[in-house]
């Protein structure tokens, strides 16, 4: 049967071909946990397969492919000896398994449940792309095999460049994989990078590929900074179960001794869950003198946890609290990167468009009350902090009603503070509340409870000529208790249950005009939208928690209640009249913007009224005739894009706010430009106008190397505010990068060295160094 492609099915004994099971460690190529049965088949494709009776063995030789479970085996002879029950391939041998990874070799020498075998010249190359090769291998016993002269390779083809070599591997005498173990041993193991040794180390171990879980070490990190030292931090992994596991991160400072933290994670069926303990005996507590890290021990609990109880819903939490406001952003810990901590325990539930939200709110302050200033919003930060409890409902008509979407939504909001928070206005700027000067209410302390229900139906019709008309209507309903603990803070607000009813209905007309011309598409849209509604009613005598953050701009143009939050609402017979555009235009260029003006046509302005907290004073509303708004953005397929928001005064045109972003990638640059302006606001505590432009680029000097750059610049007081500049590298298997920061928002000159390198597989080294003038 020479020279003719022959395919074959040989039934063979248990003690043929031991089987190929799926194997993702390093040895699965050429290892088994399974020993095949009597009935089990293979499939053999050669050139010529000759039988020797007397030998009791068969040889294909010639284009040999074998199948068998699952498994392809390439070479140019095998020979199958079912005497001495052992399988030989030669030549140009390749094993793939079913998980696709790939073994090649000179010449493998198997015996009958691969407990024992050779295999010479191997190379082998895993899923990951990751390759160990060796002079040979050798399989013990079913569990230990060795790979003499091996080299470790994060990559192969490395950067998707054929035959590309990675920067850098590991050459041991001996690569020992104890597949019982799970883990690999380097013996006499030397770290090369760009063929240079630069290390070596008797043994190193570390987990086999398959692991997931795994006891050990982690990477270590250096750092340091004025007030702790330099420091070193040694995670230590203990895995106690494929579910669940336990870090150990002892971290010592030459300042400050050794901190001490403790993670625990477990996932579970329906989520997963942390746990984090973190503490210190300071050494050297005076660093922090007159600052609340002034203590002996120090510590910190950190939580989180997410489960699905079904597939609409869902609930966890997110809790981080510490002995004293600073510790958690001293020792750099995982919640220490806000100015407040946000502890959170909640509930959501998902339907179609349909939503519930539950969720209690407790907020741990991050930083000190100020040293030098006496004004009351710079004293007592955490006192001030409330308890939240927040239920959040809205649900859509399944059916149209009157031919139009109809949906419901449900607020309830509890809060509670301990504190008045009350924002004093400097008007001289020496750091004292001077007697005659302006005091304006953030919070209240006391409990208060709201109930708000809305109602809301709309419809959209297209007339005759191509106009859109929408008339809508919604109802808002509010029931609100009150207990102020100062009467002096709200004295317009008594202890009791008050309701507030604010029904509403209005039209929005707008006319679409579209252009087509050979340049392109456009659409010029007018709108004119009536609210009717009676005045808003109770807005002296409730607390306002959530309303206080009121932009008008052109996105807020045409919302039907101006108003950010649920304790305001808006009220009287207003109009928002505006033009909207958009263009698309050949070569990928597109334009948009909306331009308008809201008028206040009867009743009371709500954001004229007067209260404590000046919710609608510089807000551009605050007059019967708005300021005009407008914002456009720019689009280009180049990679230019562009966008900008502005509010001018009705009587004046002078800018009241502005602010524009510009992004531009072209070649080997990427850059961003942004510039806000807002005009000073002096009863609002703003004494000058604030304008700033931030900057950032990146640029690509090489295919790997790339430089970056970012500043924040205060152009009224003619300073830097942040900067910060560094270069990197970054390739498949190897990255490092090297970063200098200035912040000028703290501490004056605080300035940060970054230093980072990252090897694939192996992990992450990492050191700062801080410099505090």
């Amino acid at each position: 049967m020479c020279g003719v492609a022959v395919t074959i099915l040989v039934f063979l004994p248990a003690g043929a071909l031991a089987q190929f099971v799926k194997d993702t460690s390093l040895t699965g190529m050429i290892s088994s946990a399974k020993q095949p049965t009597s009935d089990e088949k293979m499939m053999i494709e050669a050139d010529t397969v000759a039988y020797d009776m007397d030998a009791d063995s068969v040889t294909a030789t010639g284009r040999v492919v074998i199948y068998y479970l699952n498994h392809v085996v390439v070479a140019d002879e095998v020979t199958v000896d079912r005497k001495s029950k052992r399988v030989t391939a030669t030549g140009n041998v390749e094993i793939t398994d079913p998980s696709g990874n790939v073994a090649r070799g000179d010449r493998i020498d198997l015996d009958n449940d691969l407990a024992n075998g050779v295999m010479e010249g191997l190379e082998l190359i895993t899923t990951e792309r990751v390759a160990f090769t060796a002079r040979n291998a050798t399989r013990t016993n079913g569990d230990l095999t060795t790979f003499n002269d091996g080299t470790y390779l994060p990559c192969v083809d490395c950067n998707g460049v054929k035959g590309k070599k990675p920067i850098w591997q590991i050459k041991a005498n001996r690569i020992l994989h104890k597949q019982k173990d799970q883990t690999i041993v380097f013996e006499n193991a030397t770290f090369e990078f760009l063929g240079v040794p630069l290390a070596w180390v008797p043994v190193l171990s570390q987990p086999d590929p398959s692991v997931k879980n795994k006891t050990g070490l982690l990477m270590p990190s250096i750092k340091s900074s004025k007030k702790l030292g330099y420091s070193i931090k040694v995670p230590y992994y203990v895995s106690l179960d494929p579910s669940y596991g336990l870090t150990l991160t002892p971290t010592v400072y030459s300042r400050q001794g050794l901190l001490f933290s403790a993670e625990w994670r477990q996932r579970l069926e329906g989520g997963k869950y942390s746990i984090t303990l973190s503490g210190i005996h300071q050494n050297d507590p005076e660093a922090y003198a007159g600052r609340s890290g002034d203590e002996l021990w120090r510590g910190s609990v950190e939580s989180s946890g997410s489960f699905k109880i079904n597939e609409n819903w869902s609930w966890g939490w997110n809790v981080a609290v510490a002995s004293d406001t600073t510790f958690m952003k001293n020792y750099d810990l995982k919640s220490g990167n806000s100015d407040v901590a946000v502890n959170k325990v909640y509930l959501t539930g998902v339907r179609d468009r349909n939503r519930f939200d539950m969720a209690a709110y407790g907020f741990f302050v991050q930083q000190d009350d100020s040293l030098t200033s006496k004004l009351e919003q710079d004293r007592d930060l955490q006192e001030k902090q409330p308890y939240v409890g927040v239920i959040d409902h809205k649900v859509y008509a399944k059916d149209p009603v009157w031919g139009g979407e109809a949906s419901l939504t449900t607020n309830f909001t509890t809060i509670t503070r301990t504190r008045d928070d009350i924002y004093q206005i400097d008007s001289n700027g020496n750091g004292l509340f001077d007697p005659g000067e302006k005091t304006r209410v953030r919070a209240a302390a006391g409990t208060f409870d709201r109930l708000s229900i809305d109602a809301m139906w709309r419809r959209r019709m297209v007339d005759q000529t191509g106009g859109v008309m929408t008339p809508f209507l919604y109802f808002r309903g509010d029931a609100i208790f009150s207990d102020p603990h100062n009467s002096a803070v709200l004295p317009e607000t008594s202890s009791g249950l008050l309701g507030r009813a604010m029904p509403a209905a209005g039209l929005e007309y707008s006319y679409p005009v579209a252009i087509t011309s050979p340049v392109g598409n456009q659409i010029i849209e007018p709108i004119a939208q009536l609210i009717v509604r009676p005045d808003e009613t109770e807005a002296a005598h409730i607390s306002n928690e959530d309303s206080q953050s009121l932009v008008f701009d052109a996105n807020s143009l045409f919302d039907y209640d101006k108003f950010s939050g649920y304790d305001r609402v808006e009220g009287g017979t207003r109009a928002n009249v505006g033009l909207r555009y958009s263009g698309s235009f050949s070569h990928g260029f597109g334009v948009s913007g909306t331009l308008g003006q809201s008028f206040q046509l009867a009743g009371v302005n709500s954001f004229a009224e007067a209260t404590r907290y000046d919710t609608g004073a510089y807000s551009g509303l605050e007059s019967d005739v708005s300021d005009y708004v407008a914002g456009l953005s720019l689009s280009t397929k180049t990679g230019f894009l562009a966008s900008s928001g502005v509010r001018l005064d009705h009587d004046s045109f002078a800018v009241n706010r502005f602010d524009g972003q510009v992004l531009g990638i072209g070649g080997p640059l990427t850059a961003a430009l942004t510039y806000a302006y807002i005009r000073s606001q002096p009863d609002l505590g703003i004494d000058e106008d604030r304008s700033e432009l931030q900057a950032a680029t990146s640029l690509r000097l090489t295919e790997n190397w790339r430089a970056f750059a970012s500043s924040r610049y205060d152009l009224i007081n003619d300073q830097f505010v942040r900067h910060a500049l560094g270069v990197a590298y970054d390739s498949e298997e190897f990255s490092v990068s090297f970063s200098y920061s200035k912040d000028l928002t703290t501490t004056p000159n605080d300035q940060t060295f970054y230093l980072r390198a990252g090897f694939k597989t192996l992990g992450d080294l990492g050191t700062s160094f801080g410099i505090d003038n």
